[in-house]
C-alpha cells in the first residue's frame, strides 16, 4: 500500500535528483489501483508535463513496467504497437514511469516528466529507490 507519506518521501527523493541535474519536474505517485495519491509540479516545470507525469505512473502500475521498458515494445511492428490509444490515451510509451514494489508485488508507480526519457527515467529512479 502507497500511504500519502510514502508518496512525500518519494516525490521529495525525486525533487532531490531533479534540483542536482538542474532540470525542474513534474512527479506524480500512484497506488496499487493507479490512481493518484499526490503530484508536484516544481518551479519552472512544464504545465503541460502534469498530466503526463500522472499518466505516466498510471501507465507503469496498469503494466506492471517502467515505461522506458514498455515503449521499446511500442514501436512499429512491435508487440504492442498502438497500444498508446488504449485507456483512453492515457498511456505514455516514453521513460519516466517505474512501478513501485513491496514484497515482490507492485504496490504503486511514480511518473515523471519534464526533461528528457533519460532525466525523467533518472529522477522516478531515485523516487523509486526512496521507496
Amino acid at each position: 500500500m502507497i500511504t500519502l507519506n510514502d508518496a512525500r518521501r518519494i516525490i521529495a527523493a525525486a525533487e532531490k535528483k531533479a534540483l542536482e541535474i538542474g532540470q525542474p519536474m513534474n512527479i506524480a505517485v500512484a497506488d496499487s489501483g493507479g490512481n493518484l495519491v499526490a503530484q508536484v509540479r516544481m518551479d519552472g516545470a512544464w504545465i503541460g508535463g502534469i498530466d503526463i507525469s500522472i499518466n505516466k505512473a498510471y501507465t507503469a502500475r496498469a503494466f506492471d513496467i517502467a515505461t522506458k521498458d514498455l515503449a521499446s515494445n511500442c514501436q512499429s511492428g512491435g508487440q504492442f504497437f498502438g497500444i498508446h490509444t488504449s485507456n483512453d490515451g492515457r498511456i505514455m510509451i516514453f521513460a519516466g514511469g517505474i512501478p513501485l514494489k513491496q514484497n515482490g508485488m507492485v504496490v504503486g508507480a511514480v511518473g515523471v516528466s519534464g526533461g528528457t526519457g533519460e532525466q525523467d527515467h533518472l529522477v522516478a529512479e531515485a523516487g523509486s529507490t526512496a521507496f
